[in-house]
């Protein structure tokens, strides 16, 4: 059975990122997505971009008139498109909104930005370190007097940007659906990061959050939630918030000691972290994962991007699948009556020039 999104078709104008992986989501889905190749990259391209898997690709010069033109009669026929270029680049090519929404009303226009359509820094160069900094995320990670990590690009590429973008884009589908019209779909990773940090801000207004790294309890301040080295030099995950899952963890690490009993009393977070450190560095990483395997101690081993797939409940659930000789995660989410499904690897640029013009009665001269 095919995924949720069937006879869905979407361009995406290639890029980096946050765009490439919304195409990705989407096609998991089940969506068609014809992915726009700069003409010079003709017969180029990585077979192993999982971002790229599922999509055709069709060639082109965006400077050429006549393209564009081209262009402009696929955009007619299809739901939507993706682009993640800098604001007013679209408008420059003749690509813009305007021009777009007024051949095919019913087109769902996705933008992806980093600082938004509009704004002081709109038109400014950024990447994902700087977006999440002006939301709060990045101030907030990291230890007590050190620096910000600078995390893996999780919260403001595909977290508050290729995500919110897909979720914007099978929103305005759905929205046409029932009976209403094209729309743009502005999605800024600053404002998608915004929102991912809603608890905190939460948190924040009801004055539980201290803004001090390492104060807090979702933050590394608690013992009870922050990773831990093992006698192998490899980590622990610990996250046991709730009473009766404290209480399991407790009893797994042998830990005896009344004071522990204060799980919430923030005085004491400190010196009971240091006996919990001291108490997991006396097994090595996989010794204590296979003591809280299956128990409700909240634990689990901190593992590598090799170790993961290889888990026992990553291979049940087939989180990661080999497809055509590569290991690589699944799609998701999973549906009772749809399939969302790697249809194929990534193609090279251009290597569908063919069948999309001649499916979309394109000037095949326009496209190399």
């Amino acid at each position: 059975m095919s995924g949720p999104l069937k006879d869905i078709t979407l361009v995406e104008f290639v890029g980096i990122g946050p765009g490439p992986f919304c195409g990705m989501v989407l096609a998991d889905l089940g969506a068609d997505i014809i992915r726009i190749d700069r003409s010079a990259q003709h017969g180029h391209g990585n077979t192993i971009d999982f971002q790229h898997r599922s999509k055709s690709s069709l060639t082109a010069d965006l400077k050429n008139p006549d393209t564009v033109q081209e262009i402009k009669k696929l955009l007619s026929k299809v739901d939507g498109l993706i682009e993640g270029f800098r604001p007013g680049v679209m408008e420059r090519l003749g690509l813009g909104p305007d021009d777009c929404l007024a051949m095919n009303k019913n087109l769902v226009y996705g933008r992806m930005t980093g600082w938004g359509q509009e704004g002081p820094l709109a038109k400014t160069a950024g990447h994902d370190i700087n977006y999440i900094a002006l939301t709060g995320a990045l101030e907030a990670m990291g230890r007590k007097g050190e620096t910000p990590p600078p995390p893996l690009n999780l919260v403001g590429d595909f977290g508050g940007g290729g995500m919110f973008l897909a979720l914007g884009i099978v929103s305005a589908l759905l929205n046409i659906k029932n009976g209403g019209k094209g729309q743009v779909v502005d999605a800024a990773m600053v404002d998608g990061a915004s929102v991912l940090m809603s608890m905190f801000y939460a948190f924040k207004a009801s004055g539980y959050w201290k803004e001090e790294r390492e104060s807090n309890m979702l933050d590394g301040g608690a013992h009870f939630y922050d990773t831990y080295k093992c006698k192998d030099g490899k980590f622990l995950s610990v996250g046991a918030i709730e009473p009766q899952f404290y209480s399991v963890l407790l009893e797994k690490l042998e830990i005896s000691d009344p004071d522990f009993q204060e799980q919430m009393n923030r005085e004491k977070w400190p010196e009971l972290k240091v006996i919990m450190k001291e108490k997991i560095k006396l097994k090595s990483r996989d010794e204590w994962a296979e003591i809280f395997d299956g128990t409700d101690a909240c634990v689990a081993p901190v593992l590598t991007l090799s170790e993961a797939p290889e888990h026992h409940h990553m291979k049940a659930r087939k989180s990661f699948i080999e497809f055509e000789g590569i290991m690589q995660p699944a799609p998701a989410p999973r549906f009772s009556e749809s399939n969302a499904k790697i249809r194929h690897t990534p193609v090279k640029a251009g290597q569908n020039n063919d069948e999309i013009c001649k499916k979309f009665d394109l000037d095949r001269s326009c496209f190399s």
